[in-house]
């Protein structure tokens, strides 16, 4: 039985992160899974497409679960969140490239914020 050390890797890296390097993982596994769905809608492969979209509307309702409501902030993200996930229905129901990549700039968008905010929270600032 041959091991597969990237995976053992990737196994440890999710039990071992920090709630801010989940969130990010979150993320990146959004705008890959976005990205992979674009490729798959250029090469006409729309169960491919279909299948790659649930899975980002997956990410993004466990983002939206994240969610602390006790802050203001986090309705603002939740109503951002929201509006991806429409993006993400209409591009899948029409097999809309402009609008997957509208829902995926949209993910990258909150990727870079949410970094920049655990940047600054670790700093201090």
């Amino acid at each position: 039985m041959a091991v597969n050390i990237a995976e053992i890797y990737k196994n440890s890296k999710e039990q071992t992160a920090s709630k801010e390097e989940i969130i990010t993982m979150l993320y990146d596994g959004a705008i890959k899974f976005c990205n992979i769905a674009i490729t798959e809608l250029e090469l006409k492969n729309m169960e491919n497409v279909n299948t790659n979209i649930k899975k980002v509307q997956r990410i993004i309702e466990e983002l939206i679960l994240t969610l602390d409501m006790r802050y203001p902030v986090s309705q603002e993200f939740k109503q951002v969140y929201e509006y991806i996930l429409e993006l993400l229905l209409q591009a899948n129901m029409k097999k809309d490239k402009e609008l997957l990549e509208r829902a995926c700039n949209e993910i990258r968008g909150m990727r870079d914020t949410w970094v920049e905010v655990v940047k600054k929270a670790k700093s201090g600032q």
